[in-house]
């Protein structure tokens, strides 16, 4: 097959590493791909290992939604499936199902934030709709009163590390080099600065966790809200130990010094972090928010909190923070969980699969 993946740009958040994964995978499986963005760039560009890249833009205009000649470029390239990723790319599906019947557009929901207009739209145009958790697809059942049929469900794949190097030995000198010790309890959030992300809540209820706890709070990746999170650990006295590691082309050497996975966003489909930090043997703590509790076995690999329950958050971690041995046996769960529910070979042969039978049903 000649597949399309469709992305804005090649930015550093989930999903436009689950695009180079899954482009990366079909190229392997032997189909001809390409991974057409709007924009050129990006931080994740030269992790593309060799799969070709078409750029839209002849240069960064700096719009996300942009995409000057998509239809012609189609047109002319005559792919068999279009994959849409991300909301911006979502929204042109149904511009391209509608110039070109005969090609086999496959939206994605891969967020929990309201959906734009031509979003919604494209929807009911494309073939079919791949939600990446079994929330996101009763949300397009419930919500946008898309038929259960067109609709499947795959998870994310884990994108680090790959299986056979995961391992349960925290790396101290990864601890060291931001000044924990062995007694230093560290927890870790990984992901864009963002407001949605609520990175400020987690500083809060780490700071909730008192002096007694030598604890870390590592909060790596870079965005809008960097200042504000930044100001905010000033204030509560917490600076230093609220560690900002800013942007982590692989955030692997991270996933194995930390002790704690956590998350506190307001929005989210399904949280490639706390899978990845779940594959390498942390124990995860996050608020419920769209996919999340598929993301974690509840009481089992960690604790899912009710939205906004600062208290109920801060209890849960704390029960983490202050058990090594509880750590350690939800880090083995966690562990094995991870790799079997989020095994990349297994995620992009299920598309394989369903871009084989769309194209059968044509």
């Amino acid at each position: 097959m000649i597949i399309w993946l469709l992305q804005d740009r090649l930015r550093s958040g989930g999903t436009e590493r689950q695009t180079v994964l899954l482009a990366r995978a079909f190229r392997d499986a032997g189909h001809e791909v390409t991974v057409v963005t709007f924009r050129p760039g990006g931080v994740l560009a030269p992790t593309l290992g060799g799969v070709r890249q078409h750029t839209l833009q002849r240069f960064d205009t700096g719009l996300n939604w942009f995409a000057p000649g998509l239809v012609r470029a189609a047109r002319a390239a005559a792919p068999d499936v279009v994959l849409c990723m991300g909301r911006m790319a979502n929204c042109h599906a149904g511009k391209i199902a509608r110039a070109l019947p005969t090609v086999t557009v496959v939206c994605t929901l891969r967020t929990g934030k309201p959906l734009p207009f031509l979003f919604r739209r494209s929807l009911r145009q494309v073939a079919h709709i791949v939600a990446n958790s079994a929330e996101s697809a009763a949300q397009l059942v419930r919500v946008h009163a898309v038929a259960s049929e067109r609709v499947s469900v795959i998870y994310n794949a884990l994108v680090f590390p790959p299986l056979s190097s995961v391992t349960a030995v925290r790396d101290a000198g990864v601890r060291a080099r931001f000044g924990a010790t062995e007694a230093t309890r560290v927890l870790l959030c990984v992901g864009m600065l963002r407001p949605e992300k609520n990175q400020r809540a987690l500083i809060e209820v780490a700071a909730g966790l008192g002096g007694e706890i030598p604890w870390q709070l590592w909060l790596a990746g870079e965005g809008s809200a960097r200042g504000e999170c930044e100001a905010l650990a000033q204030r509560l006295g917490v600076a230093e130990r609220v560690k900002f590691l800013g942007f982590q082309a692989d955030p692997t050497p991270l996933y194995r010094a930390a002790d704690v996975a956590v998350l506190a966003s307001k929005a989210e489909s399904l949280s490639n972090f706390l899978i990845e930090a779940q594959a390498h043997g942390l124990p995860a703590v996050a608020y419920a928010a769209g996919g999340v509790g598929e993301c974690i076995q509840n009481g089992v690999t960690g604790a899912v909190v009710e939205p906004r329950d600062a208290a109920g958050f801060g209890a849960a971690l704390r029960g983490y923070v202050e058990s090594p041995e509880r750590c350690e046996t939800a880090g083995v769960a966690a562990r094995a969980f991870a790799r079997a529910a989020f095994d990349p070979g297994r995620q992009a042969q299920a598309y394989l699969a369903l871009f084989v039978r769309l194209r059968g049903a044509r």
